[in-house]
């Protein structure tokens, strides 16, 4: 059934008044507006008596600089009778600028041209493009980079590998290739540690451990783990420390690494013999740490981006500084974890950096932890051993770390290989790869727990995956310990020293 004029009229009445984007009707001879709606009003802040009966140019809804734009609209106007979606910016009644979409349609009234114009803010939706297309950009600089970087200590270990088959082989050069190799993988892993942490970090995963510490002591080991870098490229570290205890409640192996990576950063970006200053100061309410160099310094465009994800400032061509560029957004997602803030500043480039991060200072001393000095490897007794690793290599090697530690040991490389010779020879401990080929290690882990003769070994898995649920997963399957590659030779011989 048709609708009366009455009622047509009264739908596109309400349709008028109620719609939130901006409708104009006005005269395509003079361009004066004949009404606007409240959308208007909402959109550009001008009133409706303000703009009735005057132009668009009288009102000022146009920026400066916006000629072509308004020129290339009246000619898709006068050429179609009408636009589509038409990117444009307007001024608002205070000053602002904004992105905007036109829709328009000229249609004659009573013989005479008006122009309907419907027209929506998309200031936000611009923006938001324009963000994502930012951190495309930063995904696939820091995809290249990952790629570099993992080919970078892959040409000294395949070197140092091949080294080790020619003939003859002395001492020193199977010494010299064993470090190469370890350094490099070593190199590797922490690449890797690095991106893990970064997800896990990112997602809510990471725990913290907290106790009652003196700040002043994770500073003296995190500047022991930068301390190669730092004396490689020849920096002055200076250290300004606040007399008092600077009492924080943290989780001391964090803490040390958010100074680390401070100091890494800072040591990274300051051209060879710079100085790099770290202060901390104890306040009323926090704790304060900061890290000053006289390195490149950081461009305006950069800073409100020098803690997010897949950002970098400026690298010379070979790459020099190294890295993922992942240390400042673990720092600031770390620091947040614990309750703190982070701040950055620089008088831009050439000028160095300043790199700040607080942490709310703790109301007594507690339990204040000292670190233990590393030294020697743990010992243990001799133990009976089995390694399961499809991967004969790895199978091998971690055969001959842990025989060199006085262990009996016997490697298998498939699960049924396993059981055999588990079954001839009980052990005290088996260490087994998860990802093993058609019985895996979740599987391989039940079925030696469910054998009389091992039941009571200690099961340690061995895997690529350390996430909680990895963990977990490990422990339903009857695993005692939970171990990630490449394996910490000191973390398991500490694991070792306890049974």
């Amino acid at each position: 059934m048709a609708l009366s004029e009455h009622k047509e009229l009264e739908i596109y009445r309400r349709v008028f008044h109620a719609s939130p984007d901006y409708i104009a009707f006005s005269r395509l001879s003079d361009g004066t507006f004949i009404d606007v709606n409240p959308g208007f009003e909402r959109l550009l802040g001008f009133r409706r008596e303000q703009v009735v009966g005057r132009t668009s140019f009288d009102v000022g809804i146009w920026p400066d600089g916006e000629e072509q734009q308004r020129i290339r609209y009246a000619e898709l106007l006068r050429r179609d009778g009408m636009v589509k979606d038409y990117p444009g910016r307007l001024r608002t009644a205070d000053g602002r600028i904004i992105e905007v979409e036109a829709s328009a349609n000229v249609v004659s009234i009573d013989g005479e041209q008006i122009l309907i114009a419907i027209v929506r803010d998309v200031t936000e939706r611009k923006r938001a493009e324009t963000a994502l297309r930012e951190a495309d950009r930063r995904k696939d600089e820091f995809l290249a980079m990952l790629a570099h970087e993992l080919r970078n200590p892959l040409a000294p270990i395949s070197m140092a590998a091949r080294l080790l088959t020619l003939a003859p082989l002395d001492a020193s050069r199977v010494q010299h290739a064993s470090q190469v190799i370890a350094r490099q993988a070593s190199h590797m892993a922490s690449l890797v540690d690095d991106l893990l942490d970064v997800s896990r970090v990112t997602r809510g995963l990471v725990t913290l451990r907290k106790e009652t510490m003196d700040l002043k002591s994770a500073v003296s080991d995190a500047a022991e783990q930068a301390r190669a870098l730092i004396e490689n490229r020849r920096h002055h570290l200076c250290l300004e420390l606040d007399p008092q205890p600077a009492l924080v409640h943290a989780d001391r192996l964090r803490v040390v690494q958010i100074v680390a990576n401070l100091l890494t950063n800072a040591a990274k970006y300051t051209p060879e013999g710079g100085r790099i200053a770290l202060a901390v100061q104890v306040l009323p309410d926090r704790v304060q740490l900061r890290v000053k160099d006289n390195g490149i310094g950081m461009a305006p465009e950069l800073m409100p981006h020098v803690f997010e994800l897949f950002t970098q400032g400026e690298r010379s061509p070979d790459r020099s500084q190294g890295g993922l560029g992942l240390g400042l957004a673990l720092v600031k997602s770390l620091v947040e974890l614990h309750g703190g803030g982070v701040a950055a500043c620089s008088d831009g480039r050439g000028a160095g950096s300043e790199f700040s991060v607080w942490l709310p200072r703790a109301a007594s001393e507690g339990n204040v932890m000292a670190a233990a000095s590393a030294t020697a490897l743990p010992p243990a007794r001799p133990l009976r051993i089995l390694v399961v690793d499809d991967n004969i290599d790895a199978a091998e090697t971690l055969a001959l770390f842990l025989r060199s530690q006085g262990h009996a040991v016997r490697t298998a490389y498939r699960a049924e290989q396993a059981l055999a010779l588990a079954a001839s020879e009980p052990p005290e401990v088996c260490i087994l790869d998860i990802g093993l080929p058609e019985v895996d290690g979740y599987q391989l882990a039940r079925r030696l727990r469910e054998c009389g003769q091992t039941c009571g070994a200690t099961l340690i898995a061995l895997t690529g995956y350390g996430q909680e649920s990895d963990m977990q997963q490990s422990r339903a399957a009857g695993f005692d310990r939970h171990l990630v590659k490449p394996v910490d030779t000191r973390l398991l011989a500490t694991e070792l020293s306890g049974l």
